[in-house]
């Protein structure tokens, strides 16, 4: 019989959670609102009410799934599935949340940082599934990273290893939200792009960004496939920031693969163009030939399987 878990993709406005086969199959999910704002102890409540309707709706009960993996925003205590701290989680700070989700289900819980638990899905469920050497990206409201090398998941020692969106690609350049100036965040985020376009208004007012019903990371890629100036602009510094970090992260772990996911990555063949034009500027030429760039093909579900991979990783 296959191997079932359940995936749970914690998130600041929506939570998705769905059962998984190890095969990657979603056999059924659901989404529901986070509501952070009920508090923690609600939120997790209501997300272990909605594992027992989505068993109950699958004819299913807890002995019949190995465990619940979570990929929550933040940085997490892997080893005992504490958040310790998380902007988008208020109160979340110093939470066990594994241990009260357990406690709920009765279902053994594994937590991982969400942009872990989207290289550990692009592992065991991608297009380059089982690679050794593999780097994710997931570029949303913020920039997140994750790395696998010899085939294990790189953590460091306090477990915040693969920190990628806080390399520092433009010394001086745009204040990120962690306090530091120039992050990959700062610079290939939506809310970057967000903020990079709105500088334009006085300069550019003429430009199709600000004649869209609203100003959004799409909207500006849409601008600039339609050749808008003020548009290209804004993208070309946000993929010379990619090149720069993705350069940077080919020299130190030398992946085969990397991985690009997020809301950002619908941008599609404008942003990997974008990056791969540039790539020649940031790599030693020993290095060409060993890696691939790539769109992630879990798009929707990357969240759910990537949360249901860090059980089959974790147990295996």
């Amino acid at each position: 019989m296959a191997k079932h878990v359940i995936g749970i993709d914690l998130g600041g406005t929506e939570t998705k959670i769905g059962i998984v086969q190890e095969d990657g199959k979603i056999i059924k999910k659901k989404m529901i609102p986070t509501k952070v704002l009920d508090g923690r102890i609600t939120v997790v409540t209501r997300i272990g009410e909605a594992v027992r309707e989505l068993l109950l709706e699958s004819g299913m009960n807890s002995s019949d799934v190995i465990g619940i993996g979570v990929g929550s925003p933040g940085s997490i205590d892997h080893e005992t599935g504490t958040v310790l701290f998380s902007p988008n989680l208020p109160d979340w700070s110093g939470f066990g949340l594994a241990e009260m989700l357990e406690k709920i289900s009765g279902i053994k819980t594994f937590i991982e940082n969400d942009a872990n638990s989207f290289i550990l899905g692009e592992w065991a469920f991608g297009e380059f599934k089982g690679s050794q050497h593999m780097l994710g990206l997931t570029l949303g409201t913020g920039v997140g990273g994750g790395v696998i090398t010899h085939g294990m998941l790189m953590t460091g020692s306090m477990g915040y290893g693969g920190e990628l969106g806080h390399t520092v690609v433009e010394p001086g350049g745009p204040l990120c939200g962690c306090g530091s100036h120039g992050c990959l965040e700062s610079l290939a985020s939506a809310t970057a792009i967000v903020n990079m376009a709105r500088e334009f208004s006085k300069r550019f007012p003429e430009s199709l960004i600000f004649a869209k019903p609203e100003i959004t990371a799409k909207a500006v890629f849409d601008s600039a496939r339609e050749g808008d100036h003020a548009a290209t602009i804004v993208v070309e510094r946000a993929t010379r920031a990619l090149a720069t970090a993705i350069g940077n992260y080919i020299h130190v772990f030398n992946p085969e693969h990397i991985i690009i996911g997020g809301g950002i990555s619908k941008a599609g063949d404008l942003l990997i163009d974008g990056i791969q034009r540039k790539m020649p500027e940031y790599v030693m030429p020993s290095f060409n030939g060993t890696y691939s760039i790539t769109l992630s093909k879990l798009v929707e579900n990357a969240g759910i399987k990537g949360a249901a991979s860090i059980v089959f990783y974790r147990i295996s």
